[in-house]
């Protein structure tokens, strides 16, 4: 930080015949950008007595009496030390904040697909989740819903719990400078609080937030959560979300083990109408959590990922829930670019063009890739 220099001593007022020379031989000085504020009305006679010369002034303020101007060192000084003059401050520079693009998302090819104009506009994304914080800096959220009746777990834009905030920006940070980067910066995010701050929920509340998005017409339905236990009704609703048009996807689990051979994908993702989605790392290994099995469809990036929390932070979270909105992201950034596909013709597609990565137990049919999906 530039230092900043206030006023001293009110003394100097018997060295004043002396500054105005003094005032001339600084004036071949190099000279620095500063503010200079007055007690009272900005004096311009003031200033010409330290010899500062209008050119030296870039800007005269309105509302305070404050002057913009070039200074050499010697006469910042001297100004300091003058009794009509509050403050003198080097002009600091200020930049924007950097928004970080966390590794996974350039690993989908989503950074390629919003270089070439693919952002998923327009396309609507449903997080059920444990509901998205909504005045987070680097979200827009469009709409929501909450399953859940007492005071704490009402407000789906209120997420005590972090992960369906940390899902939303996966899918869909904006691009503000601020924070991080979205796969899909433009979809449209709606926050359907499935689970509650605990996050802790029922299939009853995921049947009912699939049934408010197929109701309030969203393309994509993103679940970040599963249980280990089969229900015939909520298939049922998976399907008919499908069945309606919705692209349905879901992390497969993290009920994986080192060796990668035993079947542990989760519920809702084993439905034959859902992506299952696995996560691996930067180096597209598998992440050893990460459930497997034949309902495996798709991977996407599940360690180390930065994205969104709840009170304008960011965090990395590791789990199959991370490599879902990924998918669910580069699912937005094609049906954005390819708004003639079918649910079931984009799914085939997003297939089709995963990078193979391995045994399908494990991978299924690779790493998920959004431009070469667009281009196919």
């Amino acid at each position: 930080m530039k230092k900043i220099l206030v006023l001293i001593s009110a003394l100097v007022l018997l060295l004043m015949p002396l500054q105005t020379g003094f005032a001339q031989e600084v004036n071949t000085q190099s000279k620095d950008d500063y503010l200079v504020k007055f007690n009272g009305p900005a004096d311009k006679g003031l200033l010409k007595a330290f010899g500062v010369e209008d050119s030296d002034i870039s800007h005269t303020f309105d509302e305070l009496p404050v002057v913009a101007l070039s200074l050499s060192e010697g006469q910042a000084k001297g100004l300091l030390n003058h009794p009509q003059i509050e403050a003198v401050e080097e002009d600091a520079e200020v930049h924007a904040f950097a928004q970080t693009t966390p590794w996974g998302v350039p690993h989908v090819q989503g950074t390629d697909a919003q270089n070439a104009g693919y952002t998923g506009n327009g396309v609507k994304v449903a997080i059920l989740d444990t509901g998205i914080d909504a005045t987070h800096e680097d979200l827009t959220v469009s709409g929501g819903h909450s399953v859940f009746d007492d005071a704490e777990n009402s407000d789906p834009y209120n997420d005590g719990n972090g992960h369906g905030t940390h899902v939303a920006g996966t899918v869909a940070a904006t691009n503000n400078t601020l924070g991080v980067l979205g796969v899909a910066p433009q979809a449209e995010l709606y926050a359907v609080k499935v689970l509650n701050n605990d996050g802790s929920g029922s299939y009853s509340g995921i049947a009912e937030g699939i049934e408010w998005s197929i109701q309030n017409g969203m393309d994509i339905i993103n679940m970040s959560l599963g249980g280990s236990q089969s229900s015939s009704i909520l298939e049922d609703f998976a399907n008919l979300a499908y069945d309606e048009g919705l692209l349905v996807v879901a992390a497969a689990g993290n009920s994986g083990n080192r060796g990668g051979k035993n079947d542990s994908v989760g519920y809702p993702a084993k439905y034959s109408s859902v992506i299952a989605v696995a996560a691996v790392d930067q180096n597209n290994n598998r992440a050893s959590f990460s459930s497997t099995g034949p309902a495996v469809e798709l991977s996407a990036p599940g360690v180390n990922i930065l994205s969104s929390v709840p009170g304008n932070s960011y965090d990395s979270y590791n789990g199959t829930s991370m490599a879902s909105p990924h998918v669910a992201g580069v699912a937005a950034q094609v049906w954005g670019a390819k708004s003639g596909l079918t649910n079931v013709e984009l799914r085939q597609l997003l297939n089709d063009t995963a990078q193979p990565l391995g045994g399908s137990n494990q991978y299924g049919n690779g790493l998920v890739q959004s431009l070469d999906a667009i281009n196919y």
